[in-house]
């Protein structure tokens, strides 16, 4: 069942960028850090959108990390971490379920002071078994444990969200 179309994430990620844009325009810097190739292709979109904007300094980068076995692999960033000290960072997934992989994702930014560190995804789902607080949302959906998400990207842009 398709639960969001194409139009509605596009619209759902426009208002995304404009709530980070009004919490983030006097920031000096921000970084968006996308998780994975999906998070990574959504923080894309947010940072050319929150650029349009008017934030003149704002990246995105991607992080990478084993989501079905978060401890047998590296969690691995394309910057240096150093970058990110005294910065607002925002992690960003498509879809939140249990929290744990943003739970790791969220672990090498323990070893540097952000001037913020915060969560976005496009859909959160109400199943968490993790610690994790999700500050910018385009859905939250209330789902059986057995029903999953997906978001179906094509050309790295979401096209609709199903869920089954």
């Amino acid at each position: 069942m398709i639960i969001l179309n194409h139009q509605q994430i596009e619209n759902k990620i426009r208002r995304i960028a404009s709530e980070i844009y009004e919490a983030h325009a006097e920031a000096p810097e921000l970084i968006l850090v996308g998780i994975n190739n999906k998070g990574f292709a959504i923080s894309n979109l947010l940072c050319k959108l929150i650029q349009k904007m008017g934030h003149k300094n704002v990246n995105h980068c991607h992080l990478t990390l084993n989501p079905a076995n978060p401890l047998d692999s590296n969690i691995v960033l394309d910057r240096e971490l150093n970058n990110f000290k005294d910065v607002a960072v925002i992690v960003v997934d498509d879809v939140v379920n249990s929290g744990r992989t943003l739970f790791f994702a969220l672990q090498p930014f323990t070893k540097v002071l952000t001037q913020k560190l915060e969560v976005c995804v496009l859909v959160e789902r109400m199943h968490k078994a993790y610690p994790v607080s999700v500050d910018y949302v385009g859905m939250r959906l209330a789902t059986t444990v057995k029903q999953n998400i997906e978001i179906v990207f094509e050309k790295n842009k979401p096209v609709e969200a199903q869920m089954f």
